[in-house]
């Protein structure tokens, strides 16, 4: 006999409050399913990446080891293209560009003389290692890949950057090095691809680290270097833009705030911004700092003092009253140790290092570039001269031409 309070077939029903009694062990069970589906999704999305990765890596192998262009002449990567695209006519990724992609990929790689091999496995191996965990979702299936062996098999760090990433990578990149520093990037911090051409096109790679700095000396060493490679030695605000070639501090930091979303992208990946000219009070006295943000990854306040002009020794002591005063009174128990950073128009790197001397607190000097001078829009009365001498103009061309057509 049909359950009176069951629903007929086809028959909708809204499930009312009082038709299920839910308690804290209900929840945690949702809870746990929804963690669980979640945790499916992304090694599922993790496996497929992998797998077709590794046919795009074996695929362009292919394409170089058969030396397929001598053996069947130049437009058999055409031919290939369109076999697979008949054969496969719902699949994405054989076009005849994408094909020369994947023998770009595996050669950019694979086409080293047997020193630089060894070198490049040695530091495929180090990157694997810090993201083992990540690896671990590809399954044992993929992981019993020889993943070390460049040119033979397939580096297993690669399936954990999406193959447009892959693309951009080494058709922008000069060397190996360089490419594997904006693999690591993009693994460390999720980039999105428009974010990794960003990177890349502000020359990451050849910036960061290279901050003049003290902070090996009053940082631990693993913060030291987080630090260093979050930071940049030369910042482009080529998105600012002042109204002279002549401008202060408050004008540059007017310009710079006036985009927050392009400041921030500049800064890199990570920042947060606080807020400009934050105020603080110290002893009954209110003092203000150019720029304050938070750095999500390095857990830590970033002090930014502005200066539109080049460095001089007292911008070190200025910048370490507000490091020292922002740790007593805005960093936690939670956070690092706050960060300073002075942005200037250029520096003297022996004016930089004497300056630090006898400083306590983590901090770096960086310059900028790219400030742009915006037209000055005209004045009231200047419009109003303007105006003035149009009409005048008129006036004289109206009699010029009632003088001609009377003659």
């Amino acid at each position: 006999m049909q359950d009176a309070q069951a629903p007929k077939m086809g028959e909708q029903r809204i499930v009312r409050s009082h038709d299920v009694c839910t308690d804290a062990e209900y929840a945690a069970w949702i809870a746990e399913i929804k963690h669980r589906y979640r945790s499916a999704q992304v090694k599922a999305a993790i496996k497929v990446n992998a797998e077709k990765l590794l046919f795009n890596w074996q695929l362009g192998r292919d394409l170089v080891q058969k030396k397929v262009e001598e053996r069947w002449g130049a437009g058999v990567v055409e031919q290939v293209s369109l076999d697979l695209k008949r054969e496969f006519p719902d699949a994405d990724g054989f076009s005849t560009r994408n094909l020369w992609y994947m023998k770009q990929w595996y050669m950019f790689y694979a086409q080293s003389d047997n020193e630089i091999l060894h070198q490049l496995g040695a530091e495929f191996q180090r990157i694997e290692e810090q993201h083992k965990t990540k690896l671990h979702l590809l399954g044992a299936e993929l992981m019993n890949l020889k993943q070390h062996r460049v040119g033979e098999d397939f580096p297993l760090l690669f399936a954990l950057v999406p193959w447009r990433h892959h693309v951009e990578i080494t058709t922008r990149c000069k060397g190996v090095d360089e490419a594997l520093f904006y693999i690591e990037k993009t693994i460390e911090q999720g980039l999105s691809r428009d974010a990794l051409i960003n990177c890349i096109k502000a020359n990451l790679y050849e910036h960061q680290g290279k901050i003049l700095n003290n902070f090996t000396d009053h940082l631990p060493a693993l913060q030291s270097k987080l630090v260093q490679e979050v930071l940049k030695e030369n910042y482009d605000f080529g998105f600012a833009a002042v109204g002279h070639e002549v401008y202060d501090e408050a004008e540059l930091e007017e310009a710079l705030t006036r985009n927050v979303s392009a400041l921030l992208l500049e800064m890199g990946t990570g920042f947060a911004f606080i807020g400009r000219q934050k105020e603080i009070l110290v002893g009954g006295r209110t003092r203000k700092i150019d720029l304050l943000f938070y750095h999500i990854r390095l857990r830590c306040y970033i002090v930014c003092e502005l200066k539109a002009r080049s460095f001089e020794p007292e911008f070190a002591g200025k910048l370490n009253y507000y490091v020292n005063a922002v740790d007593d009174l805005l960093k936690s128990s939670d956070d690092n140790p706050t960060i300073g950073l002075l942005v200037c128009s250029d520096m003297n790197k022996t004016d930089v290092q004497w300056s630090f001397r006898g400083i306590n607190t983590p901090m770096g000097v960086a310059t900028y570039n790219n400030i742009r001078i915006q037209d000055a829009l005209p004045t009231r009365e200047q419009l109003k001269e303007r105006m003035e001498l149009l009409q005048k103009e008129l006036r004289e061309t109206k009699r010029l031409m009632s003088w001609q057509k009377d003659k």
